[in-house]
């Protein structure tokens, strides 16, 4: 199938919900103290509602996520740590913890650390600390194949999840998100990498896929149905499908005290097949390309 080329002009720039992370992590040759520990356990899932729930909250370390046709999940662990002296690494041991919390048909595996804060008044991470120590997670996991599942990490490696059939909320700031053979509907985004998804089945429900530095890559079955809202600044968009052009959504007027404001609409609206769910792609420096997958 020939290969449309959208080319979108933007008047006015997308502004970034929030941009790259300040670490001040220490710097490799200044923690020369190192020790490694790989952490196995198994979880029962089989209890409680049909729906399962998986939540996995890292911080800095990868995460990569399967889906299963067992009742079980699987967490495999590996932590790595790296400090200024011994007195250091076993303060690391005692700061850096992996909370992991289990209820009928649910499971949270949440990493915490002084590097977590309550930062105008909602969670957020602050790196401004120099303690002494490095602890990275990096993490590999195998869940029932029809779990909503909610990953994110902040630093220090990718974020990778495939064979899931239920709801997915996937999120990195420093690194890339690639989510394979889903057949859910749900959330990709990045800050600092690019983004790429492969449906075998079409999302049912409205979906979100954003960078702001990286390509996203979206590859939908055929017979794909959909209403697209698609903005980039510093890149172009690129399609497979056969694209009816939407209309533009008209101005928005609300009322703040006395004064009144109007929000326009940015995106650029595009209407595969019959139309239908309405699937948001939107980057700030990079391409966004919405493919066939064959």
């Amino acid at each position: 199938m020939t290969r449309v080329l959208i080319q979108l002009l933007v008047i006015l720039a997308m502004t970034a919900a929030f941009g790259p992370a300040e670490t001040h992590s220490e710097e490799w040759d200044d923690l020369p103290v190192k020790d490694s520990e790989r952490i196995r356990k198994s979880f029962d899932l089989s209890a409680g509602p049909a729906q399962k729930v998986v939540e996995l909250d890292n911080v800095n370390g990868s995460i990569e996520v399967a889906g299963t046709d067992s009742s079980q999940a699987h967490l495999v662990v590996t932590r790595a740590t790296r400090a200024r002296s011994p007195e250091k690494l076993e303060q690391a041991r005692k700061e850096v913890t992996l909370e992991i919390t289990e209820r009928p048909g649910s499971l949270t595996l949440y990493v915490n650390g002084p590097f977590r804060c309550r930062c105008d008044g909602r969670e957020g991470f602050s790196f401004r600390e120099r303690p002494g120590y490095d602890v990275r997670m990096d993490f590999q996991l195998q869940v029932p194949r029809q779990a909503d599942v909610t990953l994110r990490t902040v630093n220090g490696g990718e974020v990778r999840l495939r064979d899931i059939r239920g709801r997915f909320e996937v999120s990195n700031v420093n690194g890339g998100v690639e989510v394979q053979r889903v057949a859910g509907s749900g959330r990709a985004h990045s800050v600092n990498g690019p983004v790429k998804v492969t449906f075998t089945e079409n999302p049912r429900q409205a979906s979100s896929f954003k960078s702001v530095n990286g390509d996203l890559d979206l590859y939908f079955a055929r017979g794909l149905s959909a209403d697209f809202r698609l903005k980039t600044f510093n890149g172009s968009i690129y399609t497979d499908f056969p694209v009816t052009a939407l209309p533009v959504r008209a101005i928005q007027r609300e009322q703040s005290g006395r004064k009144m404001i109007f929000r326009a609409d940015r995106f650029t609206g595009g209407r595969i097949g019959a139309g239908g769910v309405e699937i948001h792609a939107e980057n700030f420096n990079g391409d966004i390309r919405i493919r066939e997958n064959q």
